[in-house]
């Protein structure tokens, strides 16, 4: 917490702090039995009519009154690792989508909106890099007619609370977003440019943010690391709701490569019949066999079963891409499980990448699943960012279509 030369508590943020990442303590409700404050870190996504919205690392939204802040500050992004591969959410976002290309995609703008006949999230949500190029409500409704054209629900693909880059330590960029100066997509105050931290903001940032006009063509297109924290709170005042949240894990290659190899592993560059018997998605279409064969160079990994029937005991998929390799579909056959197959499939994928210059590797994780996220902390990985897939809100041109 910011304390001051006399000692005292400040608080040090305004609403011109919008999109950075803050630390405040608050002051709990005296009648609720328990602590007295609350700390809460995270991205400041907006500060309207006395309240604070924080947006924590894992995209959870916390609201703050203004009133009972007794503390606060902007803090520096979450570090990069010391150990291990490091990288923007960037340049993440954009191998993870090469890695699992949809069938079609357009470009609105910088955003990139994709589609596979419904065949995971994925593959058939918008990927919100930059400026749409269109106020955000008149984006919205060109995202959820394109995909209305195809018979299917509209997703928006977000991030929150990446670790920062090296490089991108020293803050993120500020950029106009759009050369219409009345209808530029940008995530504003609704109070305009008047800084709402009144008398409790100690330092000159509330008189710059008076001063500050609304329309600045220099503005805050995302969180601290490039993700999407402040769009996050556009869409759920929008009444778009976040159904699937998952993380993003990184990790060094060459400590998985070195695992021992127990079983017999085949490799090869498509999912046969005996590959698709164990994946866990079944009566696979052609729209879904070319989105499991997308990417820069691709594998598929399948230990036979002990039984010799057609379903094998393990399976992977991995996805060579620079110095990046993604695993995916990682499944292993519920009788055979804690023999260690997942990490004998990983590992032979892994001294393929290794053959085709890879260093470094990310998987993807829900939240919930506690089994493989402790397999694969045990393997070195770590989360990078949170994602979460926000699905079109009901009424006129949503919700119509379907589950993906």
């Amino acid at each position: 917490m910011e304390i001051s030369a006399t000692g005292r508590l400040e608080v040090r943020i305004t609403a011109a702090d919008v999109g950075k990442r803050v630390s405040v303590r608050r002051m709990n409700d005296p009648a609720v039995p328990g602590e007295k404050f609350t700390d809460t870190v995270g991205v400041l996504a907006s500060w309207d009519n006395g309240v604070l919205l924080i947006t924590r690392k894992g995209g959870e939204t916390v609201h703050i009154a203004e009133s009972s802040l007794v503390a606060g500050k902007v803090v520096p992004s979450a570090p990069a690792r010391r150990r291990g591969p490091s990288a923007s959410y960037e340049e993440l976002a954009h191998v993870s989508t090469r890695a699992w290309r949809p069938v079609e995609s357009e470009r609105l703008g910088e955003w990139e909106l994709r589609a596979a006949s419904g065949f995971t999230r994925r593959a058939n949500s918008v990927l919100p890099i930059g400026d749409p190029g269109l106020p955000l409500d008149e984006a919205l409704e060109a995202v959820r007619r394109w995909y209305g054209e195809r018979g299917l629900p509209a997703y928006i693909q977000t991030a929150t609370g990446a670790r920062a880059c090296p490089a991108d330590q020293a803050g993120f960029a500020e950029r106009p977003l759009s050369a219409d100066p009345s209808g530029a997509w940008r995530v504003q105050l609704q109070g305009g440019g008047e800084s709402h931290g009144g008398a409790m903001a100690t330092d000159d940032n509330a008189a710059d943010a008076r001063a500050r006009p609304r329309d600045a063509g220099m503005i805050r297109r995302a969180g601290p690391e490039g993700t999407q924290e402040l769009l996050c709170v556009e869409l759920e005042r929008r009444g778009w709701e976040r159904e699937v949240s998952a993380e993003l894990w990184i990790g060094a290659l060459a400590p998985l490569a070195d695992r021992a190899e127990a079983e017999e592993v085949l490799l090869a560059r498509g999912a046969d019949e005996a590959w698709l018997a164990r994946y866990q998605r079944k009566g696979v279409s052609e729209v879904a066999l070319k989105v499991l064969g997308s990417g820069p160079s691709v594998w598929f990994a399948t230990v036979p079963g002990a039984s010799g029937g057609v379903a094998p005991a393990a399976i992977g998929r991995c996805v060579v891409d620079g110095r990046w390799a993604s695993f995916s579909a990682v499944e292993v056959d519920p009788d055979q499980r804690r023999r260690g197959l997942a990490t004998t499939v990983m590992a032979a994928l892994a001294r393929r990448a290794l053959d085709e210059g890879a260093s470094a590797a990310w998987l993807q994780v829900e939240t919930d699943n506690t089994g493989a996220r402790a397999l694969y902390a045990g393997m070195g990985f770590v989360a990078h960012h949170a994602y979460h897939h926000y699905r079109e809100p009901a009424g006129p041109g949503g919700g119509r279509y379907g589950s993906s």
